[in-house]
Protein backbone atom coordinates (compact mmCIF):
# COMPACT_ATOMS: atom_id res chain seq x y z
CA UNK A 1 0.00 0.00 0.00
CA UNK A 2 1.74 3.26 -0.84
CA UNK A 3 1.18 6.77 0.91
CA UNK A 4 -1.37 8.05 -1.47
CA UNK A 5 -3.29 5.41 -0.90
CA UNK A 6 -3.30 5.05 3.09
CA UNK A 7 -3.75 8.47 3.22
CA UNK A 8 -7.14 8.12 0.94
CA UNK A 9 -8.33 5.02 2.84
CA UNK A 10 -7.91 6.78 5.96
CA UNK A 11 -9.82 10.13 5.32
CA UNK A 12 -12.65 10.11 7.61
CA UNK A 13 -14.66 11.76 5.01
CA UNK A 14 -14.08 10.58 1.05
CA UNK A 15 -14.85 13.21 -1.33
CA UNK A 16 -18.27 13.14 -3.27
CA UNK A 17 -16.72 12.11 -6.55
CA UNK A 18 -14.70 9.22 -6.54
CA UNK A 19 -12.09 8.59 -9.75
CA UNK A 20 -11.45 5.30 -10.74
CA UNK A 21 -7.84 4.82 -9.33
CA UNK A 22 -9.99 5.71 -5.79
CA UNK A 23 -12.61 3.29 -6.22
CA UNK A 24 -9.92 0.19 -7.04
CA UNK A 25 -8.39 1.39 -3.79
CA UNK A 26 -11.64 1.30 -1.84
CA UNK A 27 -13.07 -1.64 -3.54
CA UNK A 28 -9.78 -3.75 -3.01
CA UNK A 29 -9.68 -4.23 -7.32
CA UNK A 30 -7.06 -3.23 -9.75
CA UNK A 31 -7.64 0.27 -11.92
CA UNK A 32 -7.64 -1.46 -14.64
CA UNK A 33 -10.96 -3.59 -13.74
CA UNK A 34 -13.17 -1.06 -12.88
CA UNK A 35 -13.88 -0.64 -16.73
CA UNK A 36 -14.68 -4.42 -16.85
CA UNK A 37 -17.23 -3.60 -14.12
CA UNK A 38 -18.47 -0.45 -16.12
CA UNK A 39 -18.84 -2.53 -18.88
CA UNK A 40 -20.67 -5.49 -17.08
CA UNK A 41 -22.86 -2.87 -16.17
CA UNK A 42 -22.09 -3.39 -12.53
CA UNK A 43 -20.76 0.21 -11.76
CA UNK A 44 -22.52 3.26 -13.62
CA UNK A 45 -20.19 6.57 -13.74
CA UNK A 46 -21.90 9.99 -12.84
CA UNK A 47 -23.49 11.77 -16.08
CA UNK A 48 -22.57 10.92 -19.62
CA UNK A 49 -18.75 10.49 -19.93
CA UNK A 50 -17.46 9.82 -23.20
CA UNK A 51 -16.31 6.59 -23.75
CA UNK A 52 -12.60 7.81 -23.99
CA UNK A 53 -13.13 10.35 -21.06
CA UNK A 54 -12.33 10.26 -17.43
CA UNK A 55 -15.36 8.96 -15.56
CA UNK A 56 -16.08 9.63 -11.74
CA UNK A 57 -18.74 7.63 -9.59
CA UNK A 58 -20.42 8.68 -6.56
CA UNK A 59 -18.86 7.85 -3.30
CA UNK A 60 -22.09 6.92 -1.55
CA UNK A 61 -22.96 4.36 -3.91
CA UNK A 62 -19.52 3.00 -3.80
CA UNK A 63 -19.12 2.74 -0.17
CA UNK A 64 -22.76 1.15 0.05
CA UNK A 65 -21.59 -1.31 -2.87
CA UNK A 66 -18.38 -2.16 -0.49
CA UNK A 67 -20.62 -3.59 2.27
CA UNK A 68 -22.85 -5.38 -0.42
CA UNK A 69 -21.42 -9.35 -0.20
CA UNK A 70 -23.50 -10.04 -2.95
CA UNK A 71 -22.51 -7.45 -5.31
CA UNK A 72 -18.97 -8.01 -4.52
CA UNK A 73 -19.50 -11.37 -5.53
CA UNK A 74 -21.06 -10.53 -8.71
CA UNK A 75 -18.30 -8.08 -9.40
CA UNK A 76 -15.97 -10.76 -8.62
CA UNK A 77 -17.10 -13.24 -10.88
CA UNK A 78 -17.73 -10.47 -14.22
CA UNK A 79 -13.57 -10.16 -13.24
CA UNK A 80 -12.38 -14.06 -13.40
CA UNK A 81 -15.34 -14.10 -15.99
CA UNK A 82 -13.75 -11.20 -18.44
CA UNK A 83 -9.95 -12.22 -17.71
CA UNK A 84 -10.96 -15.87 -18.41
CA UNK A 85 -12.47 -15.07 -21.63
CA UNK A 86 -9.48 -12.56 -22.37
CA UNK A 87 -6.73 -15.55 -21.83
CA UNK A 88 -8.95 -18.27 -23.93
CA UNK A 89 -9.04 -15.89 -27.24
CA UNK A 90 -5.48 -15.40 -26.92
CA UNK A 91 -4.81 -18.93 -26.91
CA UNK A 92 -6.86 -19.89 -30.11
CA UNK A 93 -5.35 -17.22 -31.75
CA UNK A 94 -1.71 -18.80 -30.45
CA UNK A 95 -2.64 -22.47 -31.52
CA UNK A 96 -4.06 -20.94 -34.99
CA UNK A 97 -0.26 -19.49 -35.40
CA UNK A 98 0.78 -22.81 -34.70
CA UNK A 99 -1.21 -25.05 -36.87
Amino acid sequence: MNDQQRHFLSLPHPPARLSVQEIAWVLNFQAHDIPVLVAARLLKPLGNPPANGVKFFASAEILELSKDRAWLARATNAIHQHWQSKNDRKRKGEAAVAD
